[in-house]
């Protein structure tokens, strides 16, 4: 069993951070592309957002959520939007000790925004510590949550090794699924596919068991600001 434990008021920080984003050849292109896609995630999730998504210095961004429910379908909207450009994300459940500025996330504070970029920051050690299967998504909530930030974190690394296994045309597959609904006769419709196809393309992507993953962490998240708010 697992027991959550949080501050009186809590909120979900997301902090974003374009991978090799000096070395990119566009930089630019790359950067107002990465602005219409947070206008768009913005206006789509303008319910579940305390504090819209902002470029912050460039390569970087960051909002705030007021619930966990719908973490993981912006993370992977922007995913999905920005590639074949990579991102990593750290996500911090903390309070918040400024005011909150709601159509844009900068001049906030507080330990959900530490947090989050403290995950930013290990998910670059890691990389540059060059491991087997770095990840690409952390999150961090109360110290005394270690446990299940853990197991959450587990889930994720695990999310990238699935990832990092898709072929080209299983992704555009996947996408389709996962930004439209996973019905495979609509998607082969939209995709000009036969169906067998596209389920011969879902089951060696692992589709099911990375979206069955997601959904576990999206769930696991809500729980967490569930509890917060039956706490208060």
């Amino acid at each position: 069993m697992f027991f959550f434990f949080f501050f009186s008021t809590s909120y979900i920080a997301i902090v974003g951070d374009i991978v090799g984003s000096k070395v990119l050849v566009d930089r630019n292109s790359a950067q107002r592309k990465l602005k219409s896609i947070l206008e768009e995630i913005n206006t789509k999730y303008y319910d579940d957002i305390e504090a819209q998504f902002t470029i912050t210095l460039g390569d970087e961004f960051q909002g705030l959520l007021k619930s966990g429910q719908r973490v993981m379908d912006i993370i992977t909207e922007i995913e999905i939007q920005m590639h074949p450009i990579e991102v990593r994300f750290g996500i911090g459940v903390g309070e918040i000790s400024t005011d909150i500025n709601r159509y844009a996330a900068l001049g906030a504070d507080g330990e959900a925004y530490y947090r989050a970029r403290e995950m930013i920051e290990e998910i670059r050690q890691l990389a540059q510590q060059k491991k087997p299967i770095p990840t690409d998504i952390m999150i961090k909530t109360d110290p005394q949550n270690e446990e299940i930030d853990r197991l959450i974190n587990t889930i994720l690394t695990l999310c990238k090794s699935i990832k990092d296994r898709w072929t080209d045309r299983q992704k555009e597959v996947v996408y389709d699924c996962l930004q439209n609904g996973d019905n495979q006769e609509q998607v082969a419709l939209r995709l000009g596919k036969q169906q067998p196809a596209i389920h011969k393309n879902l089951t060696a992507a692992n589709y099911y068991s990375y979206k069955e993953a997601i959904s576990v962490v999206s769930s696991m998240i809500a729980k967490i600001r569930h509890s917060e708010e039956k706490a208060n």
